[in-house]
């Protein structure tokens, strides 16, 4: 079982972009389930309808906007790359740009469907503004005796029907109909506007900054395979140093061991088919082999990161990059040259 899970874990990390297009189809899909399992309760008060239609129709998709944020694991990356040092590796903010605006657009999804199914629904907007109605459009203007308060509680009580009262005064499903179908209207604008953003983003922007955006697409993509494989070294690192730390524990204290005991020849026998072993995991410490060394190294990859300029040397040159002379038969040796990368991002 364990090794499943981890499969299925290597597999979501090596498709992160469509793991996370998933999470984002599956918050949409989650938050229009949890609009239809929310239980709608206008106060019909006048006092505190505004306020409770317009936090429906708000709150959620903020709440699911950041938590759209919180699952994105390239949040952590897009601080870490901001705030960092500059150091050797300049920073580009049409990278940092990219990013951000990569993870905006995936936790935009489910505040946007939250947003469009609350318009089409049309109870939170029939609560928010029931007490804006204009009377002389649905009912009796001039003979309803009412005061300016007495009509506000009225109206206010519009979407609540077990308690509403007014018939007399206001035709409330006329009313009703009414808010309700300028709250569909607002959904499907919402909706039409949200398609054409989104069409004009994914769309016509690559079209007319095609070589701004593929530069940024590489190294927002580079920033996050490189601290993939730091981890992952890391972790490595740390396996062969805690097995060589345990290896050299047990090994001394078999040696004092032996020391007490009297040696034994058959102790040398083992050592000698253990060293293949040993030295496997000595390579893996790439030469670092102490705490201070570790930690030094974490610390100058955070304050200075190596430049992004590839070096490609080739033997038999010399130091100006020309072929030295040679006086025999044999064939000039090849130049020294310098291959070189830049990211000019």
């Amino acid at each position: 079982k364990m090794d499943k899970f981890r499969m299925m874990f290597q597999f979501l990390q090596s498709n992160q972009e469509s793991f996370m297009n998933g999470i984002c189809g599956i918050m949409a899909l989650a938050s229009a389930q949890l609009y239809t399992a929310f239980e709608f309760n206008c106060p019909c008060l006048p006092e505190y309808n505004y306020a409770y239609g317009i936090g429906i129709l708000l709150l959620p998709p903020i709440i699911l906007f950041l938590i759209g944020f919180v699952l994105n694991n390239n949040v952590s990356m897009l601080a870490e790359e901001w705030k960092r040092p500059t150091g050797q590796r300049r920073k580009d903010p049409a990278v940092l740009r990219y990013m951000f605006c990569s993870m905006t657009q995936r936790s935009l999804i489910a505040p946007a469907v939250w947003i469009s199914v609350t318009l089409m629904d049309g109870k939170s907007f029939l609560c928010a503004f029931s007490i804006n109605l204009e009377l002389e459009k649905f009912g009796n203007v001039s003979d309803h005796g009412l005061s300016e308060y007495e009509l506000q509680r009225l109206l206010a009580k519009i979407p609540c029907k077990e308690i509403f009262n007014g018939g007399a005064v206001i035709s409330r499903e006329a009313a009703e109909r009414y808010l309700r179908c300028i709250s569909q209207a607002f959904g499907w604008i919402f909706l039409l506007m949200i398609t054409l953003l989104a069409f004009m983003v994914r769309a016509i922007r690559p079209c007319f900054t095609q070589a701004a955006f593929l530069k940024t697409k590489y190294w927002s993509h580079y920033i996050d395979i490189e601290r993939k494989m730091f981890d992952e070294t890391c972790t490595e690192h740390a396996k062969s140093f805690a097995k060589v730390c345990i290896q050299q524990y047990f090994e001394s204290i078999s040696g004092e061991m032996r020391q007490f005991h009297g040696h034994n020849c058959k102790y040398d026998d083992e050592d000698n088919g253990n060293d293949d072993k040993n030295e496997s995991e000595q390579d893996k410490l790439l030469g670092i082999r102490a705490q201070d060394e570790m930690n030094k190294v974490l610390r100058n990859w955070h304050t200075c990161k190596p430049p992004l300029n590839l070096k490609k040397e080739c033997q038999n040159g010399n130091a100006n990059g020309h072929a030295e002379l040679n006086h025999t038969n044999e064939p000039f040796p090849p130049k020294k040259e310098w291959v070189t990368y830049y990211s000019k991002v």
